[in-house]
Protein backbone atom coordinates (compact mmCIF):
# COMPACT_ATOMS: atom_id res chain seq x y z
CA UNK A 1 0.00 0.00 0.00
CA UNK A 2 2.76 2.17 0.56
CA UNK A 3 4.33 2.46 -2.80
CA UNK A 4 1.01 2.83 -4.20
CA UNK A 5 0.29 5.73 -2.04
CA UNK A 6 3.31 7.50 -2.80
CA UNK A 7 3.05 6.84 -6.62
CA UNK A 8 0.18 8.10 -6.11
CA UNK A 9 1.10 11.55 -4.07
CA UNK A 10 3.82 11.64 -6.67
CA UNK A 11 1.77 11.71 -9.80
CA UNK A 12 -1.34 13.51 -8.50
CA UNK A 13 1.35 16.11 -6.98
CA UNK A 14 3.88 16.95 -9.50
CA UNK A 15 0.54 17.04 -11.77
CA UNK A 16 -0.93 19.97 -9.27
CA UNK A 17 1.74 22.33 -8.91
CA UNK A 18 -0.73 24.59 -11.44
CA UNK A 19 -3.49 23.58 -9.53
CA UNK A 20 -2.13 25.16 -6.13
CA UNK A 21 1.10 27.01 -6.44
CA UNK A 22 1.19 28.88 -9.92
CA UNK A 23 3.86 31.22 -8.80
CA UNK A 24 6.39 29.08 -7.10
CA UNK A 25 6.39 26.98 -11.02
CA UNK A 26 6.85 29.77 -12.97
CA UNK A 27 9.73 31.11 -10.32
CA UNK A 28 11.16 27.43 -10.69
CA UNK A 29 10.88 27.60 -13.95
CA UNK A 30 12.99 30.96 -14.45
CA UNK A 31 15.71 29.93 -11.99
CA UNK A 32 15.96 26.12 -13.26
CA UNK A 33 14.98 27.21 -17.13
CA UNK A 34 11.99 25.45 -19.23
CA UNK A 35 13.99 22.30 -20.12
CA UNK A 36 15.53 21.28 -16.55
CA UNK A 37 12.15 21.56 -14.87
CA UNK A 38 10.19 20.17 -17.95
CA UNK A 39 12.78 17.12 -17.31
CA UNK A 40 12.30 17.34 -12.95
CA UNK A 41 8.35 17.63 -13.68
CA UNK A 42 8.72 14.29 -16.29
CA UNK A 43 10.67 12.35 -13.82
CA UNK A 44 8.33 13.27 -11.18
CA UNK A 45 5.52 11.98 -12.83
CA UNK A 46 7.06 8.72 -14.72
CA UNK A 47 8.86 7.54 -11.08
CA UNK A 48 5.09 8.37 -9.72
CA UNK A 49 2.93 6.07 -12.44
CA UNK A 50 5.67 3.61 -12.43
CA UNK A 51 5.31 3.16 -7.90
CA UNK A 52 1.67 3.87 -8.77
CA UNK A 53 0.93 1.23 -11.38
CA UNK A 54 3.17 -1.15 -9.52
CA UNK A 55 1.99 -0.09 -6.49
CA UNK A 56 -1.65 -0.97 -7.50
CA UNK A 57 -0.89 -4.40 -8.88
CA UNK A 58 -0.09 -5.75 -5.59
CA UNK A 59 -3.26 -4.27 -3.65
CA UNK A 60 -5.76 -4.18 -5.93
CA UNK A 61 -6.56 -8.38 -5.74
CA UNK A 62 -6.66 -8.41 -1.69
CA UNK A 63 -7.72 -4.86 -1.41
CA UNK A 64 -10.94 -5.14 0.83
CA UNK A 65 -14.29 -4.77 -0.54
CA UNK A 66 -16.25 -1.33 0.55
CA UNK A 67 -19.70 -2.19 -1.82
CA UNK A 68 -20.64 -4.62 -4.42
CA UNK A 69 -21.92 -2.28 -6.76
CA UNK A 70 -24.62 -3.59 -9.44
CA UNK A 71 -23.92 -5.66 -12.24
CA UNK A 72 -25.29 -2.73 -14.35
CA UNK A 73 -23.31 -0.11 -13.32
CA UNK A 74 -20.25 -2.35 -15.28
CA UNK A 75 -22.61 -1.57 -18.27
CA UNK A 76 -23.21 1.87 -17.27
CA UNK A 77 -19.15 2.55 -16.71
CA UNK A 78 -18.74 0.96 -20.31
CA UNK A 79 -20.82 3.61 -22.07
CA UNK A 80 -19.69 6.64 -19.90
CA UNK A 81 -16.29 5.39 -21.00
CA UNK A 82 -17.42 6.37 -24.45
CA UNK A 83 -17.21 10.23 -24.49
CA UNK A 84 -13.92 9.29 -21.90
CA UNK A 85 -12.12 8.28 -24.91
CA UNK A 86 -13.31 10.67 -27.25
CA UNK A 87 -12.26 13.65 -24.86
CA UNK A 88 -9.40 12.21 -24.07
CA UNK A 89 -8.28 12.42 -27.96
CA UNK A 90 -9.75 15.46 -28.18
CA UNK A 91 -6.82 16.73 -25.71
CA UNK A 92 -4.12 15.38 -28.03
CA UNK A 93 -5.07 16.34 -31.65
CA UNK A 94 -4.53 19.76 -32.49
CA UNK A 95 -7.68 22.14 -34.33
CA UNK A 96 -10.40 20.24 -33.14
CA UNK A 97 -13.99 21.57 -32.45
CA UNK A 98 -14.14 19.46 -28.95
CA UNK A 99 -11.35 21.10 -27.58
CA UNK A 100 -11.76 24.46 -28.92
CA UNK A 101 -15.22 24.53 -27.32
CA UNK A 102 -14.23 22.24 -23.99
CA UNK A 103 -10.34 23.96 -23.20
CA UNK A 104 -9.56 20.83 -21.32
CA UNK A 105 -11.01 17.99 -22.62
CA UNK A 106 -8.01 15.69 -21.58
CA UNK A 107 -9.06 16.30 -17.64
CA UNK A 108 -12.35 16.07 -18.56
CA UNK A 109 -11.44 12.43 -19.77
CA UNK A 110 -10.15 11.81 -16.73
CA UNK A 111 -12.89 13.35 -14.57
CA UNK A 112 -15.25 11.03 -16.53
CA UNK A 113 -12.98 8.06 -16.49
CA UNK A 114 -12.20 8.17 -12.83
CA UNK A 115 -16.41 8.73 -11.92
CA UNK A 116 -17.37 5.51 -14.31
CA UNK A 117 -14.66 3.47 -12.35
CA UNK A 118 -15.65 4.64 -9.08
CA UNK A 119 -19.29 3.07 -10.14
CA UNK A 120 -18.19 0.32 -11.47
CA UNK A 121 -15.64 -0.83 -8.46
CA UNK A 122 -16.06 -1.12 -4.78
CA UNK A 123 -12.66 -2.41 -3.07
CA UNK A 124 -10.85 0.03 -0.96
CA UNK A 125 -8.10 -0.01 -3.68
CA UNK A 126 -10.22 1.28 -6.49
CA UNK A 127 -11.66 4.02 -4.17
CA UNK A 128 -8.34 5.25 -3.09
CA UNK A 129 -7.20 5.40 -6.92
CA UNK A 130 -10.21 6.58 -8.97
CA UNK A 131 -11.34 8.94 -6.00
CA UNK A 132 -7.84 10.08 -5.86
CA UNK A 133 -8.14 11.16 -10.15
CA UNK A 134 -11.80 12.38 -9.78
CA UNK A 135 -10.70 15.01 -6.98
CA UNK A 136 -7.82 16.07 -9.03
CA UNK A 137 -9.95 16.14 -11.69
CA UNK A 138 -12.39 18.50 -10.40
CA UNK A 139 -9.89 20.58 -9.07
CA UNK A 140 -7.65 21.04 -11.98
CA UNK A 141 -10.64 21.78 -14.10
CA UNK A 142 -11.96 24.77 -11.88
CA UNK A 143 -7.80 25.84 -11.72
CA UNK A 144 -8.10 25.52 -15.61
CA UNK A 145 -10.67 27.51 -16.76
CA UNK A 146 -10.03 30.34 -13.88
CA UNK A 147 -6.78 30.84 -15.91
CA UNK A 148 -8.91 31.17 -18.96
CA UNK A 149 -11.04 33.56 -17.51
CA UNK A 150 -8.11 35.51 -16.26
CA UNK A 151 -6.66 35.45 -19.66
CA UNK A 152 -10.42 35.90 -21.03
CA UNK A 153 -9.94 33.67 -23.79
CA UNK A 154 -12.70 33.43 -26.07
CA UNK A 155 -12.31 32.59 -29.45
CA UNK A 156 -15.61 31.38 -31.57
CA UNK A 157 -15.97 27.97 -32.32
CA UNK A 158 -14.36 27.06 -34.82
CA UNK A 159 -16.44 24.89 -38.08
CA UNK A 160 -16.30 21.29 -37.77
CA UNK A 161 -13.07 20.39 -39.08
CA UNK A 162 -11.66 16.56 -40.63
CA UNK A 163 -9.84 17.03 -37.29
CA UNK A 164 -12.87 16.56 -34.99
CA UNK A 165 -13.94 13.56 -37.09
CA UNK A 166 -10.98 12.26 -36.43
CA UNK A 167 -11.07 12.96 -33.16
CA UNK A 168 -14.43 11.07 -32.88
CA UNK A 169 -13.47 8.11 -34.94
CA UNK A 170 -10.61 7.37 -32.91
CA UNK A 171 -12.02 8.17 -30.20
CA UNK A 172 -14.50 5.49 -30.66
CA UNK A 173 -11.90 2.47 -32.04
CA UNK A 174 -10.03 3.01 -28.77
CA UNK A 175 -13.13 2.76 -26.53
CA UNK A 176 -14.49 -0.30 -28.69
CA UNK A 177 -10.79 -2.06 -28.56
CA UNK A 178 -11.11 -1.51 -24.57
CA UNK A 179 -14.54 -2.87 -24.33
CA UNK A 180 -13.97 -6.12 -26.59
CA UNK A 181 -10.91 -7.53 -25.35
CA UNK A 182 -8.30 -4.52 -24.78
CA UNK A 183 -9.20 -4.07 -21.49
CA UNK A 184 -9.67 -7.46 -20.05
CA UNK A 185 -5.62 -8.27 -22.03
CA UNK A 186 -3.67 -4.72 -20.25
CA UNK A 187 -5.82 -5.16 -17.16
CA UNK A 188 -7.19 -8.30 -16.83
CA UNK A 189 -10.89 -7.29 -16.24
CA UNK A 190 -13.36 -7.15 -18.52
CA UNK A 191 -15.56 -3.95 -18.31
CA UNK A 192 -18.72 -5.99 -19.43
CA UNK A 193 -17.92 -9.10 -17.45
CA UNK A 194 -17.36 -11.19 -19.86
Amino acid sequence: MALFILGLVLFLGSHSVRVFAEGWRNRMREHLGEKMFKGMYSLASLVGFVLLVYGFSQIRWDSPMLWSPPVAMRHVAALLMLPAMVLLVAGQVPHNAIQAKLRHPMVLSVKVWALAHLLANGKQADLILFGAFLLWSVLDFRAARQRDRLQVIDSPLPAPTPNTLRVVLIGVAAWAILLFGGHTWLFAVSPIGY
